[in-house]
Order: structure tokens, then C-alpha cells, then sequence
């Protein structure tokens, strides 16, 4: 069916298996190359997100490959009414759409070869995922845009965050953590503020969304998880800013660095992905980098370009 960003997208619900809450669905959008496709590419959206990123769509398309974008439960194109945004007890819940839209790709679009491209909570999920299936051949390669690998919090917070994880743990799922509401990202993307990009404020909300005491539990399994260390077989492009700073209100340094996570954190950790692993820090990249000004997006391009031009 046709898609909220034009007549150069489709739109392919995905029906899940229902939860709690009742029924649950993904949304898979596909662009498609006009030349016959070297591949796919999948693209996996993080927290407080959905996919927009129809430069990100050309780049790619440009490049010979279908894009698809894939809005997970609960999120933008996804959200049914009686959801709670963003909401998941575990990332491995995730898992089930990510098979979906690959088992699409693959069988009723006939690709062979899928790289699936992956941000910040995404960025997550994705490897979690492939190290689930690896062996089966199913994605070729793994290129994660600053993949949330650990907490941006001083390392005596993260360790009394671990401390109290059972304390945490049996507060009600749906208990909303009291957080003070950070605008710096938000402001700095959006168009209507200090950005240059326009997306749809109810899906993706200039102050974020509430933050439940189950998904943080989730997350913080996830990556202990990989923390661990993860054997993803195929190999894998980190990308992720040079420097980070901790804002709350728009500043102009927040256009020129990563203000959700650590660089320095998604660095230490990207090696605990698996054994083919190129990480990449880019000087003035943002959260999402390929929403970063020019000229710094298009170095990040041509960085996922070289990379994915070099792998078998």
C-alpha cells in the first residue's frame, strides 16, 4: 500500500503475535533501486524514532540497492491505540519482525544479498539478532550508526544502575522513571527548532518518550549481554561520533556532537560484536550521524561506501 512519504514508497504491514496489550504489528517500507538491485539494505530505527530518512533511502538506492526501512512495534507507522510507546520487556521481542522483514526481502523480493543498517537502540537489537541466527547466511553485513552499547551515565552510576537491577525489576513494568526531559537532540534536528529535518512530531517527540522501568531492565540485559561478547559472523561497520557531551537545552555544540550516548562507550564495546569488526569515530557527527550537517554526513556516506565496497 502506499506509504505517508510518497509515491516512491511502499508500505507492507507485518501482523505479530499479540501481547498483553493486545494486537502487535511492524511496518516494512521499501524503496526500490531503478536498476536491477545489488542487494538490500534494512534499516532499523532506535528509540523514540521511526523511519524518515529519505536521503539515507536515495543513498542507497542511488547505490543499486533496494532500502527498506522497518518501523518495529509500537513505534511511528506501527503505534496502534492502545500501545504504549515503545514498550518491550525484552529486545529479543524485536526479534520476530526483524525475521519477518528479512524472510521478505529474501523470499518475495529475491535478495541475496541484505546488509542491515542499524541506529542507536537499533543498533542494539541488530546484533543481538545476528549473533541468533549466525550460520544461517541470512544478512551479509551489520554497519551500526552510534548502537546503543552501554549506558551514557559516570561509570558509579552504571555500576549502582547494576546494583539495584532487582529493585528495579519489581517495580511495576509499566512504571515511568522519573527523568528529567532532555530537548537538546530534538531541538537540534527538527526544522520547526534548530535542525533542518522534518518528521513527524508524534512519532518521534522533540522531548522523547516516557522511560519504563521494564524497557530500561531490557535494555541493560541486552547489553550485559553483549558486554559478554557476541560471535556475529558476518562483518560489522561501527560508526558512531568523535565526542560526546551531556545537554539538556539546545546549545550550538549539540550540532556538532553525539548528546544521547558515549562515544567513548560505543568504541570500547563495539569489539565485543564479533571477530570482523571496523570502527569508525567521525569528527562533528551527531547522534543519528547521517542527520548531521554537511559536510559531515556525506563523510559518514562515503565511510559506509568504502566499507561495504571492500566487504566480500
Amino acid at each position: 500500500m502506499p506509504d505517508v512519504l510518497g509515491p516512491d514508497y511502499e508500505l507492507t504491514v507485518l501482523p505479530m503475535a499479540d501481547d498483553d496489550e493486545g494486537p502487535v504489528v511492524a511496518s516494512l517500507v521499501r524503496r526500490r533501486a531503478t536498476a536491477p538491485a545489488r542487494g538490500a539494505v534494512l534499516y532499523v530505527h532506535g528509540f523514540t524514532d521511526y523511519f524518515f530518512q529519505t536521503h539515507l533511502a536515495d543513498h542507497f538506492v542511488a547505490r543499486g540497492f533496494d532500502f527498506y526501512g522497518l518501523d518495529l512495534r509500537k513505534y511511528g507507522r506501527s503505534l496502534l491505540p492502545h500501545q504504549t510507546r515503545g514498550f518491550v520487556r525484552s529486545v529479543t521481542e524485536y526479534f520476530p519482525e526483524i525475521d519477518e522483514a528479512v524472510r521478505v526481502i529474501r523470499e518475495r523480493d529475491g535478495h541475496e544479498h541484505v546488509v542491515l543498517n542499524a541506529h542507536s537502540t537499533g543498533g542494539l537489537i541488530a546484533p543481538l539478532w545476528a549473533d541468533r541466527v549466525r550460520g544461517r547466511g541470512l544478512v551479509q553485513a551489520l554497519v551500526l550508526n552510534s548502537p546503543f552499547l552501554d549506558l551514557n551515565v559516570p561509570a558509579p552510576v552504571r555500576v549502582a544502575a547494576d546494583l539495584l537491577r532487582r529493585p528495579l525489576y519489581r517495580l511495576p513494568a509499566r512504571a515511568v522513571l522519573p527523568m528529567v526531559t532532555a530537548t537538546a537532540y530534538g531541538t537540534s534536528l527538527h526544522r520547526s527548532h534548530h535542525g533542518e529535518w522534518d518528521f513527524d512530531l508524534e512519532w518521534k517527540p522533540i522531548g522523547g518518550f516516557a522511560v519504563h522501568a521494564a524497557w530500561v531492565g531490557a535494555i541493560r540485559r541486552a547489553q550485559r549481554r553483549l558486554h559478554d561478547g557476541l560471535r556475529v559472523d558476518v562483518p560489522v561497520l561501527v560508526l558512531c561520533a568523535e565526542r560526546g557531551l551531556r545537554l539538556r537545552a539546545f546549545m550550538p555544540e549539540a550540532r556538532e556532537a553525539d548528546v544521547v550516548l558515549d562515544p567513548g562507550r560505543i568504541a570500547r564495546w563495539s569489539t565485543s560484536i564479533g571477530a570482523h569488526v571496523t570502527c569508525v569515530r567521525v569528527p562533528g557527527g551527531m547522534h543519528d550521524l547521517v542527520l548531521s550537517p554537511e559536510p559531515v554526513r556525506e563523510r559518514v556516506f562515503a565511510e559506509m561506501d568504502r566499507w561495504l565496497d571492500s566487504c566480500p
